[in-house]
């Protein structure tokens, strides 16, 4: 099937719910303009349906070889990483002064939404690759980026996080690779790494391995992890390649999916022969990474979010072919004796359920990339705040994304019914491939943890409150819509549901425990209230707009049959009336779901841990 985009969504999201334009103006993106952002939109569209959408098929089947310690990606997957780099597109949100297209990352984070979505296995490499290249950036020595920098952002060299150790999956302080400074001033490395995304291919030429180690007399758990580079190959001081670093990958995982994706084993130092570059200073390991992690994060919700959206778009347009049985109100020996099954109603339920929740996503992590952009625009108190939404809501659009991303996925492979089971269809490869977006990365209720125990208490709680508050402001602006007014209703009973759990759990006796059995739960909710304050938003710009269209064309708002006539004689007016009903949609569906966790943990249930295993 055609790879289809909902690209006016996208477009909608990004220039008429948030304010993109007038970032462009700031001084840090002067070299681009809305017209210029939109065709390197188009462009990337253009790139995913011809060149990456085609052999997403292809990586699955065929996935990569492994054989004597090489990986050998598909054909197909070697071309298109060529065009890949050719027009800069692995470094589109980075520094122009290291071979990025210095991209605000709101219109990156559409970028890669349109590439994930096209093809998520070929993407992976790219991720990482990225996130390392700005590790040594941030952190490293002038040396250091000269030689790195601009060969990773261009694509001649991939990047990798090596955390993981069989022993030390979700607890990195266990990590017992070791790092011993040299008379040279680096370091040798030896110990073992395994799932390594991309840790060994046949891409590029040389491979940067951000590796986490511990140095003879550190202390235990993460205070006592350094950070490391380590190429495959050697660098010289003039940037050419030397010999190999002792670097070898001894195995790769047989997976669910990702299959053209190499997850590796590599072992370091062997031989002890190989060689690393400290980053910042011994110690600083975990904080220096987390940089990397937390841009990992979003990039996972953003490959969950349009993951989601593929299958979303080829339900729908199996849904328009698919003919199946009467109509739902056809009385019976009239009518055709088949229809599409898109005029199903429990078929439009499912499809627009995953359309809501797409929208919902994508709303949550461009919010979120916009909050970065912004951070990069402004300075001290102002900087802080932005920064504090960015940690806030980090592992929201990580978690939440990923868990709603496969069961949408899910969703749509039902509206295929028996073929969608087949690989005659791309839904099974869908639900296969998005899986592990709520695994990689740091597993779903590691970030739960997180947002619980560390972001929402962070600075008092003056983050989350004034999130809070202005999702609040926005329920506010529509209580008196005819069609909003209810959603909103609903909005506002969650966000006090939210704030009595937030100001509850810490007076309790049992509230540290209560916290991290339900920390899930707790990012569910919150996860919900955003994204239906968003998707709210957008609803009332819609509102607005189709008003708009409604009386410049004469429609009276309480002709129903004119108004009718008139949304399924313009794309425009059925797109802004759409929007609506997706806020519509969501609030009812979605966030009765606040109150019914509430319940459960003011009951301080904890049976879970009561019973016996």
């Amino acid at each position: 099937m055609k790879f289809e985009v909902d690209l006016r969504d996208l477009k909608f999201q990004l220039f008429e719910w948030l304010p993109t334009e007038e970032l462009l103006a700031a001084e840090r993106f002067a070299d681009w303009d809305r017209e210029n952002v939109e065709m390197v939109i188009d462009e990337a569209l253009k790139l995913a349906q011809e060149e990456f959408a085609p052999i997403n098929e292809e990586g699955d089947r065929t996935g990569i070889a492994f054989n004597d310690g090489q990986v050998t990606s598909p054909e197909s997957f070697k071309a298109a990483y060529r065009i890949l780099c050719e027009g800069g597109w692995v470094g589109c949100s980075n520094s122009p002064e290291f071979g990025g297209l210095g991209l605000p990352q709101v219109v990156g984070t559409v970028v890669n939404d349109l590439f994930a979505g096209a093809n998520m296995t070929f993407c992976l490499v790219n991720v990482l690759t990225r996130g390392t290249a700005h590790l040594v950036e941030e952190f490293g020595s002038d040396e250091l980026r000269e030689l790195i920098c601009e060969r990773m952002y261009t694509g001649e060299w991939a990047g990798t996080m090596g955390l993981t150790e069989p022993q030390a999956g979700s607890d990195v302080g266990a990590c017992t690779t070791r790092a011993e400074k040299q008379d040279n001033g680096r370091y040798r490395i030896r110990g073992e790494k395994i799932f390594i995304t991309s840790g060994e291919h046949d891409l590029t030429e040389n491979i940067i391995h951000a590796v986490l180690a511990r140095t003879p007399d550190a202390p235990p758990g993460t205070r006592g992890l350094s950070l490391f580079i380590v190429p495959k190959i050697r660098i010289h001081d003039d940037g050419s390649l030397g010999e190999a670093n002792d670097v070898h990958c001894v195995g790769v995982e047989h997976k669910m999916g990702i299959h053209a994706s190499p997850t590796c084993s590599l072992s370091f130092g062997p031989n002890d022969a190989c060689e690393g570059v400290l980053l910042g200073e011994e110690g600083q390991g975990m904080r220096l990474m987390f940089q990397m992690m937390n841009e990992a994060r979003l990039e996972v919700g953003g490959q969950a979010t349009a993951v989601a959206a593929a299958a979303h778009q080829a339900a729908l347009s199996y849904a328009r072919e698919r003919l199946q049985m009467r109509a739902w109100n056809a009385k019976r020996g009239e009518g055709p004796a088949q229809v599409p099954i898109v005029e199903h109603p429990d078929v439009r339920r499912m499809l627009f359920s995953s359309s809501a929740y797409v929208q919902a996503m994508r709303a949550l992590l461009l919010k979120t990339a916009l909050y970065i952009d912004k951070t990069q625009v402004t300075e001290g108190e102002e900087r802080d705040r932005y920064q504090g939404f960015v940690d806030l809501l980090t592992p929201i659009c990580k978690a939440w994304a990923s868990d709603w991303s496969f069961r949408v996925t899910e969703w749509c492979l039902q509206v295929f019914c028996g073929y969608g089971y087949t690989v005659d269809y791309p839904a099974e490869q869908y639900l296969r491939d998005v899986k592990i977006t709520s695994i990689y990365e740091g597993s779903n209720g590691i970030q739960a943890l997180d947002f619980a125990g560390r972001k929402l208490p962070a600075r008092g709680g003056a983050v989350v409150g004034e999130l809070l508050g202005m999702v609040g402001e926005t329920a506010k602006a529509v209580a008196d819509d005819a069609e909003l007014g209810g959603p909103a209703q609903l909005l506002r009973q969650a966000l006090g549901e939210l704030r009595e759990i937030f100001g509850e759990i810490p007076k309790r006796p049992d509230g540290p425990l209560v916290t991290v059995l339900n920390a899930v739960p707790l990012l569910e909710m919150f996860g919900v209230a955003f994204a239906a304050g968003f998707l709210l938003d957008q609803g009332r710009i819609a509102r607005q707009r189709l008003d708009e269209m409604l009386a410049a064309a004469g429609v009276e708002a309480d002709d129903a049959e004119a108004r009718r006539g008139f949304l399924e004689g313009s794309a425009e007016a059925a797109f802004y009336h759409n929007k609506v009903q997706s806020a519509v949609h969501f609030a009812y569906r979605a966030l009765p779901s606040v109150s019914a966790l509430g319940v459960s943990i003011r009951a301080g249930e904890k049976a879970a841990m009561d019973a016996l295993f």
